[in-house]
């Protein structure tokens, strides 16, 4: 089986279940944050989407990327719960696509993270996805779903029940 097409499975599912908490973002309470390091709730939410929009496609039609911020990618505009659905959901279905294409060939070649020329990593493409794309979801997912909790927002069901959704 062809590295993408492993990948899909997990792809679908983690993207499913991180749209379940985006769509219960309170927009009343966007500017919310639990200390004064943290991001807002908005600010948080609207990551997600960057990550699949922005990082994701980079990931997989680049052999790398430079954070300096000189060549910043342009972030989507995000100021509501509809503008974060809307984002995220083409970006999902840009990055299925565009993941669904890429060979193994493609998948094994290396891709490095640097900031003003200093690598900060690199890594085949494959270990990227995972990693620096799919579990970076997963971690600001789990941010979330606190944030979401300490604004009472009832948790629906992520990797098995939660309080709030028996399954």
């Amino acid at each position: 089986m062809p590295i993408a097409q492993s990948l899909l499975p997990e792809f679908d599912h983690e993207m499913g279940t991180t749209r379940t908490l985006l769509e219960i973002v309170p927009e009343a309470h966007w500017s919310y944050k639990p200390h004064p390091k943290s991001m807002s709730l908005g600010q948080l939410a609207s990551h997600i989407p960057v990550i699949v929009s922005v990082w994701g496609m980079r990931t997989l039609r680049d052999s790398g990327f430079d954070v300096n911020p000189a060549t910043a990618a342009q972030r989507p505009e995000i100021h509501s719960v509809a503008d974060l659905l809307a984002v995220f959901d083409e970006a999902v279905q840009s990055m299925r696509a565009a993941l669904a294409e890429t060979s193994d060939e493609a998948m094994r070649e290396t891709w490095t993270l640097s900031r003003d020329g200093q690598t900060i990593f690199s890594l085949p493409r494959v270990a990227v996805l995972r990693s620096f794309i799919m579990n970076h979801i997963i971690h600001h997912r789990g941010q979330l779903s606190v944030y979401l909790r300490l604004q009472d927002v009832p948790l629906p069901s992520i990797y098995g029940p939660s309080a709030d959704t028996p399954v």
